[in-house]
């Protein structure tokens, strides 16, 4: 007889990934659920009772991990919790205020993804005697002839391929995603099935360590020191106001700068000059923009890519919520590529990441670096 296969579940105490544990237990697996717990929880609380801080919709608090062992205990599999606070700490919290001091634009759910999930996690799912680690994600993985194919996921609304760029072949042999080929309202009705109490939890807020104080005073409380404000400048120079921390602000933003006439957009941030550049909204849009640190899931792509003509025929996501747009991508120097929009895009933003797909398929994505001409 043959021996069962075993799967790790990364559980969040949401649905989803609930849904994941019960979907592979019917599937015949035998199923471990891990945890990952990222905060001190007994100093945070003690920080969020002198503040107006709440975590009210985060992901990954002490109440998640509660919800997620009641869930296992529910599917009758073991349960740990893993302390991933360090890693946390460095690698996704530092890399996050890091990013905004130097005036870019993080995307930390790609960096937890990373660095947490599909390596340390994965690592400790595969010591435990695990064949598979399972998460909740709303992609696919196929196995094609000389690889693995990285898919979106069926429901439009819903996909997270865009997250999970930075995929390896070797990691995509060993990650299940069950909940690719559904929709939410799919995985909600078996949630419901499952008898699962947690089944109508509303979803997680995006970056789960920010609180209701916001993005600025997060950046305030991690550097220990009130940063100094600057100018806010035109882009033909002028000066038309001030600010109380570049770090406040993102590209494309209008609403909360304070400034008289306009509409004005945020175009530029300079964090060596303390300098916000602003514009009317002709001049948020770029032709093409760099990328730096390219992952590429397809080789062929990347080879296409090196070629005098480059690689056309695919598709770019700049944000998670951006539609697509047919690109032509070149490499330049130092594995960097340069994109080519087929239409101006507006509010390409330093530091979040660009995704290439054809079609449903990713081949690979990189770190935008800024635009270009």
């Amino acid at each position: 007889m043959d021996k069962k296969k075993i799967a790790a579940v990364a559980m969040s105490g949401g649905v989803d990934s609930s849904v994941a544990l019960g979907l592979l237990k019917e599937q015949g697996y035998d199923c471990i659920g891990l945890s990952m717990q990222l905060w001190d929880y007994a100093a945070k609380e003690l920080n969020e009772s002198a503040s107006s801080g709440a975590t009210s919709g985060s992901c990954c608090s002490l109440e998640d991990i509660t919800v997620a062992r009641r869930v296992a205990e529910t599917f009758d599999v073991p349960f740990y919790v893993l302390n991933m606070e360090s890693p946390f700490e460095t690698e996704v919290v530092g890399y996050f205020v890091e990013s905004y001091l130097n005036g870019s634009t993080p995307n930390p759910c790609v960096k937890c993804n990373e660095v947490l999930k599909f390596e340390r996690l994965l690592q400790k799912s595969l010591a435990l005697g695990a064949d598979t680690l399972a998460t909740g994600h709303y992609a696919r993985i196929e196995k094609g002839a000389d690889r693995y194919r990285l898919l979106k996921g069926v429901d439009d609304d819903k996909d997270q391929s865009y997250f999970l760029f930075t995929m390896t072949q070797e990691q995509l042999a060993l990650i299940t995603f069950p909940l690719g080929s559904m929709t939410k309202k799919e995985t909600r009705e078996a949630a419901r099935r499952f008898g699962l109490k947690n089944s109508e939890k509303r979803e997680s807020q995006e970056i789960c360590f920010i609180e209701e104080s916001g993005y600025g005073q997060f950046i305030k409380e991690r550097t220990g020191k009130e940063l100094a404000g600057g100018t806010v400048v035109t882009t033909g120079g002028d000066v038309i106001g001030s600010h109380t921390g570049f770090y406040n602000f993102t590209i494309g933003q209008r609403k909360g700068l304070g400034l008289s006439g306009g509409p004005y957009y945020v175009t530029d941030i300079d964090a060596q000059t303390n300098t916000v550049t602003v514009s009317n909204e002709a001049g948020l849009y770029s032709h093409a923009l760099i990328a730096r640190e390219m992952n590429w899931i397809d080789p062929e792509a990347r080879r296409s890519a090196k070629t005098e003509a480059g690689l056309s025929g695919i598709s770019a996501k700049i944000r998670y919520r951006h539609r697509g747009v047919g690109v032509r991508v070149k490499e330049i120097e130092d594995g960097k590529v340069r994109i080519e929009f087929e239409k101006p895009q507006r509010a390409v933003a330093a530091g979040q990441a660009v995704v290439l797909y054809r079609d449903d398929e990713v081949l690979g994505g990189g770190w935008i670096e800024g635009t270009a001409q």
